[in-house]
């Protein structure tokens, strides 16, 4: 097993406050990125806008969440540790390899099978666990029925296929 990220909150605060610590980064990577797009002052206040710096920071804290990675027997045995936790997976359950993220404060565990692709299937069941748990846990917003997850981002929900392929694969 490998975990990857930084983020994971076993309360509520706990995600609050590092939600509270991506916002100046995000502040940051919008101006620099606008600086590098060679916006003037004009535009830079007309189409830098709350909601951009917003998307940003959703995004910075959903890529940073902590995930960890491991075969289905792996996640088989963190799920028989963890039985109080609801668990909502995306993807085909006869895949070998599973990355998962627990938030504890909400007693679900998110997950998302892949065969080849851990990097896409990490960063799919990164803005999963965002949209279906953080986004109304931190936003107060009610989590998008189509399982998009980062504000703005594609939300490209881990869909099993018959070959053991998920949305990552592809």
């Amino acid at each position: 097993m490998e975990t990857h990220g930084t983020i994971a909150p076993a309360s509520l605060d706990e995600a609050e406050a590092a939600f509270d610590r991506v916002g100046p980064t995000a502040q940051v990577v919008v101006r620099e990125t606008a600086k590098a797009m060679d916006f003037d002052r004009e535009e830079y206040r007309a189409r830098v806008t709350g909601d951009v710096i917003e998307t940003v920071r959703n995004a910075l804290f959903a890529e940073s969440l902590s995930v960890t990675v491991g075969t289905r027997g792996e996640f088989d045995d963190w799920r028989a540790a963890h039985e109080g936790y609801e668990v909502v997976e995306l993807g085909n359950p006869d895949v070998d390899r599973v990355a998962w993220h627990a938030v504890p404060f909400a007693e679900t565990v998110l997950a998302t099978t892949f065969q080849n692709e851990r990097d896409a299937a990490v960063s799919t069941l990164r803005r999963n666990a965002f949209g279906r748990v953080y986004r109304d846990a931190l936003l107060g917003e009610e989590a998008e029925s189509d399982g998009d997850a980062a504000a703005g981002a594609a939300g490209d929900d881990a869909a099993g296929t018959d070959d053991g392929a998920t949305g990552a694969d592809r």
